[in-house]
C-alpha cells in the first residue's frame, strides 16, 4: 500500500508539473475538417496559465495581433487579427487547437499567424526557433483552455 501511495503522489506531481505524456509536433494530426481532436498532453489545460501565455510577449504574444475583453486594458494591442471576444462560443477546442498548432494548414500559406506547435516554420523564423516549436504542448493546451472559456 505504501508503494502505491508513493507512486500515486509522484504521478500527480508529474501531471501538475506538466511532465505528462505529450504528442510530438510531427505526430499531431490535423483532420480534413481542420481540427486536432486529441489533446497534446495528458494534463488538461489551465485557463489562467493560458492567459499568461496569451499576453506574454516572449511566448505566445497573441496580443500582438489579437484582443479580447480580458486584455483590452493593456497597451499596444494588435489589430491585425480578429477580436477573440466570445471565441469559446464560436469555435470548439479542437478547432482552436488546430489553429494554434499550424494556422497555415488551416487558413493557408498566406496567413501571417505563426505556427506555434510545429518544427516547420517560414522563411523569417528566428534562428532560436528553427527546428522546434514556439510553444510547448502544455502551453498550447493552456491557451486552448483559456480561449475556450471566453464565452457569453
Amino acid at each position: 500500500m505504501k508503494h502505491f501511495a508513493i507512486a500515486f503522489v509522484a504521478t500527480c506531481f508529474a501531471a501538475e508539473a506538466g511532465l505528462s505524456e505529450e504528442i510530438a509536433p510531427e505526430d499531431v494530426i490535423i483532420t480534413d475538417d481542420f481540427t486536432v481532436v486529441e489533446r497534446l498532453t495528458e494534463t488538461p489545460g489551465k485557463p489562467f496559465r493560458g492567459l499568461e501565455v496569451f499576453i506574454d510577449r516572449k511566448r505566445g504574444n497573441c496580443v500582438a495581433c489579437h484582443t479580447n475583453f480580458d486584455v483590452e486594458a493593456m497597451q499596444f494591442l494588435g489589430e491585425i487579427g480578429p477580436s477573440l471576444d466570445w471565441i469559446g462560443d464560436r469555435m470548439k477546442p479542437e478547432e482552436i487547437r488546430a489553429i494554434l498548432v499550424d494556422p497555415k494548414r488551416v487558413f493557408g500559406e498566406q496567413t501571417i499567424m505563426p505556427a506555434f506547435y510545429t518544427t516547420e516554420h517560414g522563411a523569417r523564423t528566428l534562428e532560436e526557433f528553427k527546428g522546434k516549436p514556439i510553444l510547448t504542448a502544455q502551453e498550447i493546451e493552456d491557451v486552448v483552455a483559456y480561449l475556450s472559456e471566453l464565452r457569453h
